[in-house]
């Protein structure tokens, strides 16, 4: 159980995934690295050009050769320009080499921005759009698809950058050397129907094929997490199918793109011969009527066949800046998902916006009031264009600072809908939610830790030892009010530790079963402090005299505070100050515990059944 504003568990209402960048939205923040790097990108473009143009000197020193001995020169005449053929190869070396240094140094700053705007959008997604995406999908982006960028950025970016320069220059040359020649130089470019061909399919199997691996991290995951869940109600079978499902779609989308690269590939192999073969074969002819002299013909074969080094380059990333592209469009998507108010680390990379909204107004007061409130879950499985389905249907509500409130309903009824809109991590479809006159989720995440806080079963113990657990939520607590907090809620097992609060939790440490969870999560709401909690079945894992026992324990600290029960235990009902009763979405009775009873409707027939199990009990 996590207990933080926007502390709920890992149900998935509706499905829907994180959205993906368009190809014009991923160019512009492309072109928005490189402008934040530009001098280095601009000595990079320049040092690959002065790398291409020391590379032209050698076939062309080469052909001057040949023709110097057809023409019965001297020795002397080919000893002075040996050299200096060696000489531009070596300037080309070391021109090439501080290239790549420069590109690699470029792509590894580019690449920690990349990264740090990446953790810091994930940080300001709200937790509703966490929950729907699904973790899975949020860990692929952060893992899988920021590696194929480092990779992209790291390596494919600089090498075809240097590639295109040499194949523009090389190309240039042999058109210089002879327009005839160049013509059949151009025939290298037949290749390029064939990368055409590859462009227009690649990105759309390449982004299935990040969409397939997400899904299958998220069934896996899911699988794993709720592994005892599974093998306690029999669905191995079906959980064992489903991720089946996913392992074959993820396959089907690899085996595409393996199918693109099989058909690129040796198109681009035969079109790096052909053109040689042309230029030989025109070459030769031309020769023999006295139309070029052979040192031309060699300096344009050696050129073209130096061609086929940077191609191979170009094709060969190719299939890898696909993949960059494709999952740089992923991370970059994180972008255009709803945000918190306080998105504004995730400005180091600004994205254009018409005018930044105003903060809202603090509030004033600790009043919560739910007013005329809907609110839908996405169905995205009926298509985007279906109609929302309302599981709540307008709600009016009021809770008085320092109140007690229990609600209590059948399952299905909207319990856990409204303590989530009550704590702000979804937001109503319409009417409001307010606290102190604010709508509760357009408050800044700091000022509404400080207002709300939803506790809900679900539980999460972070790796470390007890004390960095319990900081967590006040982090300049000491150690008699982390002792003082664990004893509030009952955790006398904290004592008992061998290390006490030194003690490493997790693997390789003491392992909390459910119960001891669930009362760290209770431990930190009591040194957050809120005026607010809302308790979401917080006690759920815990056995009922525990659990009453840590409700009491939780009441005495945190009284003049408003607490928001959502019980499935009645006796929670019983000792609170009013009873909300929810049935189909509706709030069906509120009043107080003995109000109700006495009124003979839906809560005192729920009493009545609760009572009578506990008496049989």
């Amino acid at each position: 159980m996590t207990a933080t504003p926007g502390g709920a568990g890992s149900a998935r209402p509706g499905g829907s995934a994180l959205p993906v960048a368009d190809p014009a939205t991923t160019r512009r923040a492309a072109l928005r690295l490189v402008r934040r790097d530009g001098r280095a990108f601009a000595l990079m473009l320049a040092l690959n050009a002065l790398a291409a143009v020391a590379g032209l000197a050698g076939p062309w020193l080469l052909g001057r050769i040949v023709d110097t001995v057809r023409d019965g020169g001297g020795v002397r005449t080919v000893d002075r320009l040996a050299p200096a053929i060696l000489v531009c190869a070596v300037a080309q070396l070391l021109l090439a080499r501080y290239a790549r240094f420069v590109g690699y140094r470029f792509g590894e700053r580019t690449l920690a921005r990349v990264r740090e705007q990446y953790v810091d959008r994930a940080l300001a997604l709200p937790a509703a759009t966490v929950e729907r995406a699904g973790t899975g999908d949020l860990t692929a982006r952060g893992t899988s698809d920021v590696t194929t960028v480092a990779e992209t950025l790291r390596e494919a970016a600089p090498e075809v950058l240097v590639a295109a320069v040499q194949a523009l220059c090389l190309l240039a040359a042999v058109v210089v050397l002879d327009p005839l020649l160049g013509a059949c130089g151009l025939g290298v470019l037949c290749g390029l129907f064939a990368v055409r061909w590859y462009l227009r399919r690649a990105p759309a199997a390449y982004l299935a094929e990040g969409a397939a691996t997400s899904a299958l991290a998220e069934v896996l995951s899911a699988t794993a997490a709720g592994a005892r869940t599974v093998e306690a109600l029999g669905l191995g079978e079906r959980r064992t199918a489903a991720c089946e499902e996913a392992v074959e779609r993820c396959r089907r989308t690899r085996t595409r793109t393996l199918f693109l690269r099989s058909v690129l590939l040796p198109a681009v192999d035969v079109s790096h011969v052909l053109p040689v073969v042309g230029v030989l074969l025109l070459g030769g002819a031309l020769q023999s009527h006295g139309a070029l002299s052979p040192g031309v013909v060699v300096s344009a074969a050696l050129y073209l066949r130096q061609l086929s080094e940077p191609l191979e380059t170009i094709l060969f990333r190719a299939e890898q800046l696909q993949a960059g592209t494709a999952a740089f469009a992923r991370v970059e998507g994180l972008g255009q998902a709803p945000r918190t108010t306080a998105a504004a680390p995730a400005a180091r990379l600004p994205r254009p916006s018409p005018e930044p909204s105003p903060a809202p107004a603090a509030p004033a007061g600790d009043r919560l009031d739910v007013t005329a409130v809907r609110y839908a879950y996405p169905a995205a499985e009926d298509g985007p264009h279906a109609a929302p389905r309302d599981v709540l249907h307008g709600v009016d509500l009021s809770v008085r600072p320092g109140e007690r409130l229990a609600v209590v309903g059948p399952s299905g009824a909207g319990k856990s809908t409204l303590g989530r809109l009550l704590a702000g991590v979804d937001a109503p479809r319409s009417g409001s939610v307010t606290v102190g006159g604010v709508p509760v989720a357009a408050l800044d995440p700091e000022v509404l830790r400080r207002q709300v806080v939803l506790v809900t079963q679900e539980h999460h113990v972070f790796l470390g030892t007890v004390r960095d657990n319990l900081r967590i939520a006040a982090p300049g607590a000491g150690d008699a009010a982390l002792r003082a907090a664990l004893a509030a809620v009952g955790a006398d097992w904290a004592e008992e530790l061998p290390a006490g609060l030194d003690t490493a939790l997790g693997a390789g440490g003491h392992r909390p079963d459910g119960a001891q969870a669930q009362q760290l999560a209770l431990a930190r709401v009591v040194l957050a402090d809120p005026h607010t909690l809302i308790l979401d079945e917080a006690t759920a894992l815990l056995d009922p005299r525990t659990a009453r026992h840590t409700e009491r324990a939780l009441a005495a600290v945190l009284k003049g505070r408003t607490v928001i029960a959502i019980a499935h235990r009645l006796h929670t009902a019983h000792d609170a100050d009013r009873v909300a009763v929810m049935e189909a979405g509706r709030l069906a009775e509120l009043g107080t515990h003995d109000e109700l009873v006495a009124a003979g409707g839906a809560y005192a027939a729920l009493w009545c059944s609760w009572h009578g199990r506990e008496a049989d009990g």
